[in-house]
């Protein structure tokens, strides 16, 4: 039987000081995170306070603290050589942090929208029970998704006072909202359009399958009319809300996108432009490097007064370490990626994470952290910034093509196709090899689909 008992082993690891750690993370959070998280910092640390001074202006002050901080505390580097670092925050910290998240402003959700019907249309309390447990069933795109006996049994009531109501929250605004599934939600809206004794109600309520196959021919056979006939009734169709619930924003609050920069032209030259707006920019206060000029001041302040200071610096440092990252990595992109600037997605260059590291001179997996979760303002629009690093292809004239470029040139051929003979992906792939561009079908085939565009036989108009 094997005893037990003590083993020492000897190993190597490598792990990141809490200095390291806050400075990564601070890198990795997108503006509006990193708003909150000097906030938290703020609140945490007295000694820091925010400076309406210019960025030039805060450099050449922070300079003559660092002097001044020395004349007071010779020992003040040692702090870098200690694996320490300001505690976690406090619990009331972390409350102020989430009710900033939990205070954003939403718009009316779905839901209220729904039980504000409900409310005027009975004051029965046991219709308003069933009312609100069918709402609190429906998804974000208005389908009721429960069973109607699951309904009746956490309502207490009976499986026809759950289909009634049902019945009557059918009749709210939105148009469709609460059916169980696409053919309810289109009937629905023709019910309220009256038309309920005319083709298009035909169509959804008994052939909506081969309608969705576009086979117009077969169904004007089937109901004795003509392809135009049918062919007007899908345009109508076409013009329902599949989705009533979409207009309205979900019951979960969304991310806010605030762009991290924008790229302008001035004079010419595309610049990169922080968005340093919502990002305070901080000092540390004068009166508590007077208290730490004090002699006369107990050791247990002073000592608190060191860390205070040293720990402000040191997030005043990551903070400006972090805004040079990733400007430096912008401008290496706009760098690279000026054909797209200039003429718009079909010219985006293939990029990889390792070339812009190579330049910047960080670690790929520092360029990784820096553009993660982040977006920039562009003249065509606002996009992740992960979006214009991206593989290609090399056509035959020896250029390098991106992926994105070439789903925009898929896009665009789909779009200025004859929509009575769509182009096939063998089709496709024919006038892209015709450009140059040598791609396989399944290929094309992925590329199509992952761009929401229907096969041939599916977009085809008669």
């Amino acid at each position: 039987m094997a005893g037990i008992g003590l083993q020492q082993n000897l190993g190597l690891s490598q792990t990141l000081s809490p200095q390291m750690q806050q400075s990564l993370h601070l890198l990795q959070a997108p503006v509006l995170e990193l708003r909150s998280l000097i906030q938290q910092e703020m609140e945490h640390n007295p000694v820091l306070e925010e400076n309406p001074e210019t960025p030039e202006t805060q450099e050449e002050e922070w300079d003559n603290e660092v002097e001044e901080i020395q004349k007071h505390d010779e020992d003040w580097r040692e702090y870098f050589s200690q694996n320490q670092r300001v505690g976690p925050a406090s619990k009331e910290a972390q409350e102020k942090r989430q009710f900033l998240f939990d205070s954003q402003v939403e718009q009316e959700t779905l839901s209220d929208h729904l039980l504000g019907q409900l409310i005027l249309s009975t004051t029965r309390e046991d219709d308003l029970r069933v009312g609100e447990e069918i709402i609190g069933n429906l998804d974000e795109s208005g389908y009721f998704t429960a069973r109607l006996e699951e309904v009746a049994a956490t309502a207490q009531t009976s499986v026809d006072k759950a289909h009634e109501i049902l019945t009557q929250i059918q009749t709210f605004h939105p148009p469709g909202v609460a059916g169980r599934d696409l053919r309810e939600t289109l009937l629905i809206q023709l019910r309220q359009k009256g038309k309920e004794d005319e083709l298009e109600w035909n169509l959804v309520a008994h052939s909506l399958s081969e309608f969705g196959r576009k086979r117009y021919g077969e169904l004007a056979r089937l109901y004795n009319t003509t392809t135009d006939r049918i062919q007007e009734a899908a345009e109508y169709i076409g013009k329902l809300q599949p989705k009533p619930g979409s207009t309205f924003s979900p019951d979960q609050p969304q991310n806010v996108i605030q762009p991290e920069a924008a790229i302008i032209k001035v004079d010419g030259v595309w610049v990169v432009q922080l968005n340093d707006e919502p990002v305070p920019r901080l000092r540390i206060s004068d009166t508590y490097k007077d208290l730490l000029g004090q002699g006369s001041q107990a050791t247990d302040l002073r000592d608190y007064l060191r860390e205070r200071i040293r720990a402000g610096k040191f997030l005043i440092k990551c903070l400006h370490q972090r805004q040079d990252t990733i400007q430096n990595i912008l401008r290496e992109v706009v760098e690279r990626q000026r054909e797209f600037l200039e003429h718009g997605v079909s010219n985006l260059k293939p990029l990889t994470m390792n070339q812009i590291a190579q330049v910047v001179g960080v670690h790929e997996t520092t360029v990784s952290r820096a553009i993660s979760h982040k977006y920039i303002q562009t003249p065509w629009g606002i996009f992740p910034i992960k979006y214009f690093f991206t593989s290609g292809y090399q056509t035959s004239d020896g250029e390098v093509m991106a992926n994105t470029s070439i789903k925009e040139s898929i896009s665009e051929l789909v779009q200025r196709e004859n929509s009575h003979q769509p182009l096939s992906d063998s089709e496709i792939v024919q006038i892209l090899k015709e450009r140059g561009i040598d791609l396989a079908r399944r290929t094309v085939a992925k590329y199509r689909a992952e761009l929401n565009i229907l096969p041939s036989n599916l977009r085809r108009q008669f």
